[in-house]
C-alpha cells in the first residue's frame, strides 16, 4: 500500500509531512535518509521527500542519502535540508547565509518558469506566504536546474529540474503557516507522483483499541494523568479496551497546578464513569517544590519533574503489589513531545519532555511502556477525544505542559538590570519608532530544527501588535543570541529601571502566577475568545523594582493547528484591555509583557 516514502534528516517537521500526505489519501512511510536505493526500487515507491533537519549539509558527519536515488527516475522533492542536500549532491553550491529566516516570509514564483507551468507550484499564485527555518543556502544551482522562487532573503528558495523531476524548496509546505503548502504537497503526490488516494484513516479508534490490546496483553496498566487532554484521551481508550480491573489512574498534584485544576479533573472523571477503584487523586506538592527548591535550569527542572513522576509510579505499583512483569506505564505522549525530545535519531532536542526522562527512556526500553497516542498530533487526539463522548471543556482544553506552571515560573539566581541590546537591534527598531531593552533572561527556542537557549528583547512604545511581530522577525533573523521578544503592554516604573533579582519556585510565586493564569482564562470565557487561541501561557519573570520587589508577567497567546509551528495571537483590544486592568491592580505585578514571537524561532512555552 505505501507509496511515497519521507527520508528523515531529523527534522522537528520529518512526521508531519507524512501524515499531511496520508490525509490527502496517499499512504507515506518515513524511513532512514540512508535508507539504499534499492529499497525504494523494490517497494515500487511513486516519490521520494528529503525532509528538513537541524544539520548543515556543509559538515562532514551531516546526514547523507543514497546518492543512488537521482539515478531511480522517481520524483524528488527535498524540504529545507533535503533542499540543500540535492543542491549540494549534484553539484550545485550551498553556504552559510549572511541572514536567517525563521517563521513567515513572501515567496516569489519567478514567472520564466511560471510561464512553463511548473508543476509543484500549480494552481498557487504569484507570491505566497510561506515558512522558514534556516541558515544555510543554495546560491548555486546544479547543472540543468531552475529557479523557481525566491524571498527577500533567500534568492533560491525553490528550484526544480524538468529531466530529473527532482524538486526542491527552502521552507516548509508541510506547515499549516505555509498557505499553500497543502497544494504544493498535492501537487507532487497526485500530478507529479501520480499516487493513487487508497488510504483510509477515519477509524483511529478500532486502530488504536487493537493496537493497546495487543500491546499490553493482558497486563495492568498505570497512568500518571495531567488531566489535559492528551493524558484524559489515552486513558480512556485504554481503560475502554481493557476495562477497570486492568487500569488504573492516578492524579498526581504537584504544586503547579492552575487555581481549581484538581478539583475539575475529579469531576471530568466521576462524570466519565471512572469509580475511584481506577482513579484517585494524591497530594505530592511539598515533595515537588522541595525537590525544586533552588533549580533554576529549564532542562534541570524538567528531568527532576520527570523523575519524580516515575519515582511515584514506583511507589504506587509497590502499594498495588503490582511489582514484576505483570505491568505497563502509560502515558499520553504525542508526537510533538517526541520529536522536541530528538526522539528519533538524528533529530535535535529541543527540551526535554518530562515523558523522555532517562527513567522512562529505560521503561521503554524495557518493553515497559504504553503510548497509545505516540504517533498523533494535538488536533487528531481532540477528534479522537470528541469521537469518544468527551466534553467539549475537555476536547477543547489548551494543552497544559506535563511540568505545569513550574516551567512558566521562571527564575533566576543574580540581580542584573535590563539593558541596552546591540546597535543591530537599534537598528531595526528605529525603523520602526520603538524602544528596545534587553532582559537578561534566556528562554527556549527552536531555530532551524535545533534547540536554542537564547534572550528576550522588550519592545515599548509598540502600538500595532501585528506589526510588532515583524520587528520580532526582523530581530530574531538578524541577532544570534536573541529568540524571543515581547511587547511592553503596561510598566508601573520606567521600565530601564527594571532589574532582574534571585528567585525560585516557591509557593508564593507560582499562587501569584496561578492568580494572573485564571484572570487570562476568565476573561477569554468571559468575552467569548477561549476559542480564538490555540493556547495561552502566561509566565512569571523575576523581574521587579530595584529593591527587589515585584515580578512581571508575560501573556503568550498563540495560534497553531499541532503546536509544531505557531504564530503569536493578537487578543482584541476589549479583551487585552480587560486583563491589563486585573493584573495592573495587584500590587505584585510591576510590568506585563506580550510576547508576540512566533514558533520558529520560540517555542510556544518559555522553557
Amino acid at each position: 500500500m505505501t507509496q511515497m516514502y519521507v527520508l528523515d534528516a531529523g527534522g522537528q517537521y520529518c512526521h508531519l509531512i507524512a501524515r499531511k500526505i496520508r490525509e490527502l489519501g496517499v499512504y507515506t512511510e518515513v524511513k532512514p535518509i540512508n535508507t539504499p536505493a534499492s529499497v525504494l526500487r523494490d517497494a515500487k515507491a511513486k516519490g521520494i521527500i528529503i525532509s528538513g533537519g537541524p544539520h548543515s549539509v556543509l559538515g562532514e558527519s551531516s546526514p547523507r542519502v543514497d546518492r543512488a536515488i537521482y539515478d531511480l527516475g522517481i520524483p524528488i522533492l527535498g524540504i529545507c535540508y533535503g533542499h540543500q542536500l540535492i543542491a549540494y549532491d549534484l553539484k550545485g553550491r550551498v553556504e552559510p547565509g549572511t541572514s536567517t529566516e525563521y517563521g513567515l516570509a513572501e515567496l516569489w514564483i519567478t514567472s520564466s518558469v511560471r510561464d512553463d507551468s511548473s508543476p509543484l507550484f500549480a494552481d498557487t499564485p504569484l507570491c505566497q506566504q510561506v515558512w522558514m527555518s534556516h541558515g544555510d543556502s543554495v546560491i548555486e544551482l546544479p547543472e540543468g536546474f531552475k529557479r523557481v522562487g525566491e524571498t527577500g532573503e533567500c534568492k533560491i528558495a525553490a528550484f526544480y529540474s524538468k529531466e530529473g523531476n527532482i524538486h526542491g524548496v527552502q521552507f516548509h509546505p508541510e506547515v499549516v503557516h505555509t498557505e499553500h503548502g497543502t497544494t504544493i504537497l498535492r501537487n507532487f503526490a497526485l500530478r507529479i507522483c501520480a499516487a493513487t488516494r487508497d488510504w483510509n484513516d477515519r477509524d483511529h479508534i478500532a486502530r488504536l483499541t487493537d493496537s493497546i490490546q495487543r500491546l499490553a496483553d493482558n497486563k495492568n496498566v498505570f497512568f500518571l494523568v495531567s488531566g489535559g487532554i492528551d493524558s484524559t484521551v489515552a486513558f480512556l481508550l485504554t481503560y475502554r479496551a481493557l476495562g477497570p480491573d486492568q487500569v488504573h489512574g492516578l492524579y498526581v498534584d504537584t504544586g503547579f497546578m492552575r487555581k481549581g485544576e484538581t478539583a475539575e479533573v475529579q469531576r471530568v472523571f466521576a462524570n466519565l464513569g471512572v469509580g475511584p477503584q481506577s482513579f484517585k487523586v494524591a497530594d505530592h506538592s511539598e515533595r515537588f517544590l522541595r525537590e525544586l527548591a533552588e533549580v533554576v535550569e529549564p532542562e534541570r527542572k524538567r528531568k527532576i519533574i520527570g523523575r519524580l513522576f516515575v519515582e511515584i509510579q514506583n511507589e504506587e505499583f509497590a502499594n498495588r503489589r503490582a511489582t514484576g512483569g505483570g505491568w505497563l506505564l502509560g502515558q499520553g505522549t504525542i508526537y510533538p513531545d517526541t520529536i522536541e525530545s530528538g526522539g528519533t535519531a538524528l533529530a535535535s532536542k529541543i527540551k526535554t519532555h518530562h515523558n523522555r526522562v532517562e527513567e522512562i527512556g529505560d521503561l521503554i526500553a524495557a518493553g515497559k511502556v504504553l503510548e497509545p497516542l505516540a504517533e498523533l498530533y494535538k488536533d487528531e487526539v481532540r477528534a479522537v477525544g470528541q469521537t469518544l463522548g468527551l466534553p467539549k471543556g475537555i476536547v477543547k482544553k489548551h494543552p497544559f505542559p506535563g511540568p505545569g506552571l513550574a516551567i512558566r515560573c521562571l527564575c533566576a539566581e543574580e540581580r542584573r538590570p535590563v539593558e541596552v541590546p546591540s546597535s543591530e537591534v537599534f537598528g531595526v527598531c528605529a525603523r520602526f519608532g520603538v524602544r528596545p531593552w534587553l532582559i537578561p533572561l534566556r528562554t527556549v527556542g527552536v531555530q532551524g530544527d535545533g534547540r536554542t537557549y537564547s534572550y528576550m528583547v522588550a519592545l515599548e512604545g509598540v502600538r500595532d501588535l501585528e506589526r510588532a511581530g515583524e520587528i520580532a522577525r526582523r530581530i530574531t533573523n538578524r541577532v544570534a543570541n536573541i529568540n524571543r521578544v515581547t511587547v511592553v503592554l503596561d510598566a508601573k516604573a520606567p521600565f530601564s529601571e527594571l532589574m532582574l533579582h534571585a528567585a525560585y519556585l516557591k509557593r508564593d510565586r507560582l499562587d501569584l502566577l496561578r492568580e494572573a493564569d485564571a484572570i487570562v482564562l476568565v476573561a477569554l470565557h468571559r468575552f467569548g475568545r477561549y476559542d480564538d487561541v490555540w493556547q495561552f501561557p502566561v509566565g512569571l519573570l523575576p523581574l521587579g523594582l530595584r529593591d527587589g520587589t515585584g515580578e512581571t508577567v508575560l501573556l503568550r497567546p498563540v495560534t497553531s493547528r499541532d503546536g509544531m509551528t505557531a504564530r503569536h495571537a493578537v487578543l482584541k483590544e476589549e479583551v487585552l484591555s480587560d486583563i491589563r486592568l486585573r493584573l495592573r491592580a495587584d500590587n505584585r505585578i510591576v510590568a506585563v509583557l506580550y510576547d508576540v514571537t512566533d514558533k520558529p524561532p520560540a517555542t510556544i512555552e518559555l522553557e
